[in-house]
């Protein structure tokens, strides 16, 4: 017995370190350049997106809203009361929706590491994320046009943490921060990977999630729901998901509906939307993620 436990955690221990070699660099660098936008460029890009609210774009605005969102470093709870001030100041609530929306799917930091996942699946990403964005605008637009869409009432611009006088510190303090808050989701998700490849066989896994396009889509889409935590902690699970017949269509699938229903994000959420808009938000992340993962699979 404790011949085979041996066994099974070396077994366990070679999965897990080949993993971390393969995705540690790219966590590590996505840690870095994240802190590096955060400390010098969002509050150049909160500005640029303030700017926005004197240009007459009319719905055209809801493009570079979704840009900026993707750029911006903040997560959920760093973006809500940044838009919350924002819409004091007469922004425009489907160009917010554009921006908040692209937010909670993408940052400069899970950018750099879904690099790991190979060019394919970081353009599926990218693009996805982009066109949610621009998909949320426009509905709110289309449907809430003259109609308030968000409540932002108690929720107050945040506290700059970032202020040491000195930069380099400012940096690394900033770096200290971003370890901390995804650096055990990080290690927790080589280990669910490790487990994953050591204990699931990879044609049952084929067969629920690569050749049966449709539901292995549903699925990956749902399971999304309560296994998503942090960004960094599913990159190694996709990773591996991908590599043991994963299409590409369920893993974007997985990708839009993992950050956009994690528990976090869907709390603040629910704040500022109230209940019939949460709803009506939580179909709409599921139906995108549906027929995007379609498209991806019928293009590729």
């Amino acid at each position: 017995m404790l011949d085979i436990l041996q066994r099974e955690m070396i077994y366990l221990w070679y999965y897990f370190t080949v993993q971390l070699e393969q995705i540690f660099p790219y966590w590590l660098l996505g840690m870095g350049i994240g802190s590096i936008i955060s400390v010098f460029g969002k509050e150049k890009i909160h500005r640029l997106f303030d700017r926005m609210k004197n240009k007459r774009m009319g719905l055209f605005g809801i493009v570079p809203a979704c840009i900026l969102g993707i750029a911006s470093p903040l997560c959920m709870y760093g973006t809500i009361p940044i838009a919350a001030s924002f819409s004091e100041k007469g922004m425009r609530d489907d160009w917010l929706a554009s921006f908040m929306m692209a937010s909670i799917l993408l940052n400069p930091q899970l950018i750099i590491y879904s690099a790991v996942l190979g060019t394919t699946a970081l353009a599926v990403r990218i693009i996805s994320c982009f066109f949610f964005g621009i998909a949320a605008g426009l509905l709110v637009y289309l449907f809430y046009k003259g109609k308030p869409f968000f409540n932002f009432s108690g929720f107050a611009e945040p506290k700059n943490r970032d202020t040491d006088p000195n930069l380099l510190l400012r940096l690394l303090k900033n770096f200290g921060r971003n370890v901390k808050a995804t650096g055990l989701y990080f290690l927790f998700g080589i280990i669910l990977s490790a487990l994953f490849q050591r204990y699931v066989p990879t044609d049952a896994f084929v067969s629920l999630f690569g050749n049966n396009e449709g539901f292995g889509i549903l699925m990956a889409a749902t399971i999304g729901v309560p296994l998503y935590a942090c960004g960094g902690g599913t990159i190694p699970l996709l990773q591996q998901w991908l590599i043991d017949g994963m299409s590409m269509g369920s893993a974007a699938a997985f990708m839009i509906t993992g950050p956009a229903t994690k528990i976090t994000n869907l709390g603040a959420m629910k704040i500022v939307l109230g209940m019939k808009r949460f709803l009506l938000y939580f179909l709409f992340v599921i139906a995108f993620s549906l027929v995007t993962g379609l498209i991806v699979n019928l293009i590729l």
